[in-house]
């Protein structure tokens, strides 16, 4: 097996790596160049300008890898690298005998055995073979069996590792792929009832020793991938005793076999960390911190405030499309090539308001400037100019136009996306629910009680809602604080209600056997802010500088009623938990004592150190890097099982403020809603 001498571009973000990375299968393997600060709308990358002519060729993916590209390219961007057909492995093909086949699939075997069907019918002039993770050897001698008999082997141009079983749905944030399908051979549907994630299944009492080394070998694998894509070799920092020690030392140990098997070959085409051979010192080296879900339940739970996670809890989105149900279902593309989306998905709501207000401002102003200097009444009458006595002006017109269309379109999309959260904002009162939740530890169970049962305007708050506040006020408690009598009348209020009580009850069991520290999960800090006036003022804007049909849609008192009562809350200047632990471990003369010594007894595994000399270390060692220097890193990389957008943001900001680059993963990511069902599913299960 080959494994491609790419990613090794000089990208900054583990997104724009991938991308690169995909470009280059695309291109047959060739490496490609990118211009990644060149590319329009701020999305920091684009599709290359090819060199010559390009390769004219059919993509046939499955619903994995399809996945993996529609997070970063587009149709446009296939078509610019020669991609004029992309079909599923496994649908009905017509044979094309004059055209290359680029396959770009998971390495299972009913994969391999299609891939074998299609060499033996010659489906395409040349196969370029490419999986999204290594090919076990057992399927690699079952293809090459199968070529063997079929004697079909002049038809395969290349056989590819690729090392990208991840998403990356925005610069700072990745999932690992979800396990592939497996084939079931019975005709009775199915009766499992968790759900196949990793949460569940290392946490479920009926998972079988063979079920949990398997997820933490899928789980190391998937790392291993999203690494190997930067090309740089991390330190490799976590907590003991737990999932999260076993995929760093699973891990370790891969990355340590890929740097002996390349200095073994010597040869640049085999090493997937050819960037670390540059002379990288150690304070340049990620580091890379991996923690168990439970380290922080809160902000999987609570209710965010920023825009990204607004969206995620309030409307459907997948694979960074967005669907809004009102007045009509339509869906939206938000990516980093979207401007708005990628400037402000980390703002906080209110900001973004701002934002939208200022952004039609400015583009009106462009417009206007266009319609004054060629003497038109609207944009959309520039084609009705007189050629001969405007023909400087329509040049300078028509040069304008796309991009002004197309900033409307972008503006026109997040107006519709705030009007519908601004719906959900007051039907659900999810400002109130954030600003309990920012002050959680000055709130007791009467006035939580009170809040909850007290009558509003737009109805009750859900049950899931409710749900998910007593959660956070359990887990932000201090240990033993709430007595039988407290949790027995919140369990009568959510039975009330209508809510499932299975995940408090698996929450409060996790809790009562690990006694997981949690109290400085939601900080103490009041919410910035003021009360529902404030709340027309901020969305004023909304309306004053909208004249299209959106603004008609929302007269005769739509937007100006819906705003009225939302109340402008800013998050509070507090780091979530997985914030804290970064902070000590990258910058420990910053961090607080408590931090320090959360982190004092986490293991440090350096994969370039000779073996054993990590053996038992609580801290740097056998790497050359000292204690007070080690944690001075300017980049890391976070990891957990499943991942909330709540902490992204703080994680984010954090990173800003300090000048560090932080990219944020998990096993995959998840709503709140669906996360509380995954606890749902464990408490019924008994298990803990």
């Amino acid at each position: 097996m080959a494994t491609p001498g790419l990613k090794q571009a000089t990208s900054s973000t583990l997104q724009q790596a991938q991308t690169a990375a995909l470009l280059s299968l695309l291109n047959l393997n060739n490496p490609s160049e990118t211009a990644p600060n060149s590319a329009k709308s701020g999305s920091g990358f684009k599709t290359p300008p090819p060199a010559g002519p390009p390769v004219w060729k059919i993509l046939v993916l499955d619903q994995q890898t399809k996945d993996v590209l529609a997070t970063v390219l587009r149709v446009q961007d296939l078509r610019d690298v020669g991609v004029t057909l992309h079909v599923q492995l496994h649908s009905m093909r017509p044979p094309l005998p004059d055209v290359p086949a680029v396959y770009f699939v998971s390495p299972t075997l009913a994969n391999v055995r299609r891939i074998a069907e299609d060499l033996e019918k010659s489906l395409y002039e040349s196969f370029h073979l490419n999986f999204v993770e290594p090919l076990p050897r057992s399927l690699l001698e079952e293809l090459a069996a199968s070529v063997a008999r079929d004697g079909s082997g002049d038809l395969v141009e290349q056989v590819m590792d690729q090392y990208l079983s991840f998403i990356a749905p925005s610069p700072s944030l990745f999932s690992l792929l979800p396990p592939p399908p497996i084939a079931s051979t019975s005709t009775n549907p199915p009766t499992t009832t968790i759900p196949q994630s990793t949460y569940a299944i290392l946490n479920s009492p009926s998972s079988t020793e063979q079920q949990i080394e398997a997820e933490i070998e899928r789980v190391a694998s998937g790392l291993f991938s999203a690494i190997a894509t930067l090309g740089h070799v991390p330190f490799i920092r976590s907590p003991r005793g737990n999932a999260a020690e076993m995929v760093a030392k699973k891990l370790e140990g891969k990355i340590r076999d890929a740097i002996i098997t390349a200095s073994r070959s010597h040869g640049s085409s085999t090493n997937l960390f050819a960037q670390d051979t540059t002379g990288l010192s150690n304070l340049q080296r990620p580091l890379l911190l991996i923690l168990d879900r439970n380290v922080d339940m809160v902000s999987m739970v609570s209710h965010g405030w920023t825009y990204q996670a607004l969206v995620s809890d309030c409307l459907e989105i997948k694979l960074n499309r967005v669907v809004v149900e009102q007045p009509q279902k339509r869906s939206y593309d938000l990516d980093a090539k979207d401007f708005f989306w990628a400037r402000n998905a980390a703002n906080p709501f209110p900001q973004v308001a701002e934002e939208i207000d200022q952004e039609l401002n400015k583009y009106k102003q462009d417009a206007a400037e266009i319609t004054r200097s060629t003497g038109v009444s609207d944009v959309n009458d520039i084609t009705q100019l007189d050629l001969s006595a405007n023909a400087a002006h329509l040049k300078t017109a028509i040069t304008q136009l796309p991009e002004l269309t197309a900033r409307k379109a972008t503006l026109d999309t997040h107006m519709n996306i705030a009007t519908a959260l601004l719906e959900e904002i007051k039907k659900r009162g999810m400002d109130e629910l954030f600003s309990t939740e920012e002050a959680i530890n000055k709130q007791t169970v009467t006035s939580l009680l009170e809040m909850m049962r007290a009558p509003r305007a737009d109805g009750s708050f859900t049950a899931l809602d409710k749900l998910r506040l007593v959660i956070v006020f359990y887990l932000s408690s201090p240990d033993n604080a709430l007595s039988k009598d407290d949790i027995s009348e919140l369990e009568k209020e959510l039975k009330s209600a209508g809510a499932d009580v299975s995940a408090f009850d698996y929450v409060r069991r996790t809790r009562e056997i690990s006694r997981m520290t949690l109290s400085a999960s939601m900080g103490s800090s009041t919410p910035t802010g003021g009360g529902a006036g404030q709340g027309g003022q901020l969305f004023g804007g909304f309306t004053s500088v909208f004249g299209n049909r959106l603004t008609d849609r929302l007269q005769a008192g739509g937007l100006e009623n819906l705003i009225s009562g939302v109340k402008n809350f800013l998050p509070s200047n507090k780091l979530l938990p997985v914030t804290r632990l970064t902070e000590a471990l990258m910058d420990s003369s910053a961090a607080s004592n408590q931090s320090l010594q959360e982190t004092d007894d986490y293991i440090f595994l350096d994969p370039r150190a000779p073996k054993h000399a990590n053996a038992g270390m609580t801290g740097a060692g056998g790497s050359g890097v000292t204690r007070g220097s080690a944690w001075r890193l300017r980049k890391a990389s976070y990891f957990c099982r499943r991942c909330g957008l709540c902490g992204v943001w703080n994680l984010e900001e954090w990173a800003a403020k300090t000048g560090k680059r932080v990219s944020y993963g998990g096993t995959e990511i998840l709503d709140p809603g669906g996360f509380v069902d995954i606890l749902q599913e464990l408490g019924k299960s008994g298990s803990i």
